[in-house]
């Protein structure tokens, strides 16, 4: 394989016409020059450069070989520019998970920042439970029955309180909070489809008010329920950030005595806690996080 400081020399040495110029170019001796020189013609078996006078002038080979290697040197180029821009997390990418009642609230101005920031920056944005450090950042709800895995930083983000969703026609619509013991008799509609950590919050926190939900209707998800709610034949229970573009029909009250509160953490990598990108979204999370 060729050697590429002595390909340098050589386009240095066409360019200028003159070895004495050329080692100054490179930060060479006129001897050191000449020596990388001569071992690049033992190299190729090739002459390269003639001398002509008290320069130099590159041979047919000399010329076709340093032309030839414009396009190594413009792809090393490019290469040191990419390496520049990773260290600099404006290249790469960084991918993201997160739940669903984060995303309409908290993605957009995330990631609109970011692609800003960091236009050539991938990113990857996945909506799925939490996967224990198998994507960079990772919005969880926070679960005290089981700590984060090693390998992962937490930044904590925010407390969630629970609302209870109501048809606007309801009578506890009327009420600026309702107690979650009052629901003890009224038809829900469940809106978790897996035994996580939010619904572990809900029933935690049922128990202390004395009270067992009644699920008449399972909802695969928040909208879907909020969707039931506004027909008129249940209640649903979730959290402040899943309670956002109510139909009309809908109405949103705080729980109290007590209230249900889930707690939302961000979790990065250890190995991605340096890149420039991965720091920034922590701290655009966080911000967006406070606002909420």
């Amino acid at each position: 394989m060729l050697d590429i400081t002595r390909l340098r020399l050589l386009r240095t040495i066409v360019a200028t016409g003159s070895l004495r110029a050329s080692a100054a170019a490179l930060g060479y001796t006129p001897s050191a020059a000449s020596q990388q020189l001569a071992a690049l013609q033992r190299q190729t078996g090739l002459r390269l450069v003639e001398r002509s006078g008290r320069g130099l002038l590159p041979t047919t080979a000399g010329r076709a070989l340093a032309a030839e290697s414009d396009r190594l040197f413009a792809e090393l180029t490019r290469l040191d520019t990419m390496v520049g821009d990773l260290r600099a997390g404006r290249a790469g990418s960084l991918s993201i998970g997160y739940f669903g009642s984060v995303s309409a609230a908290w993605l957009p101005p995330v990631v609109e920042a970011l692609r800003s920031e960091f236009p050539d920056l991938r990113l990857e944005l996945r909506m799925a439970e939490y996967a224990e450090g198998q994507r960079d950042i990772e919005i969880f709800v926070e679960d005290p029955q089981s700590p984060p895995p090693p390998g992962v930083r937490v930044h904590h983000l925010a407390a969630d309180p629970y609302v209870v969703g109501l048809h606007r026609d309801d009578p506890m619509a009327a009420e600026p909070h309702v107690r979650l013991a009052d629901l003890a008799d009224r038809p829900w509609i469940d809106n978790e489809h897996t035994d996580g950590p939010c619904r572990r919050v809900l029933l935690d926190a049922c128990a202390r008010a004395g009270i067992t939900p009644a699920f008449q209707v399972q909802a695969p998800d928040y909208p879907t329920a909020i969707a039931l709610v506004a027909t008129g034949i249940g209640i649903t229970v979730m959290p402040r950030l899943a309670a956002v573009d109510l139909p009309p029909q809908v109405l949103a009250r705080p729980l109290i005595d007590p209230t249900p509160v889930r707690r939302i953490a961000l979790a990065i990598r250890e190995d991605r806690t340096a890149h420039p990108a991965a720091r920034r979204a922590v701290d655009l999370f966080t911000t967006v996080a406070q606002q909420t």
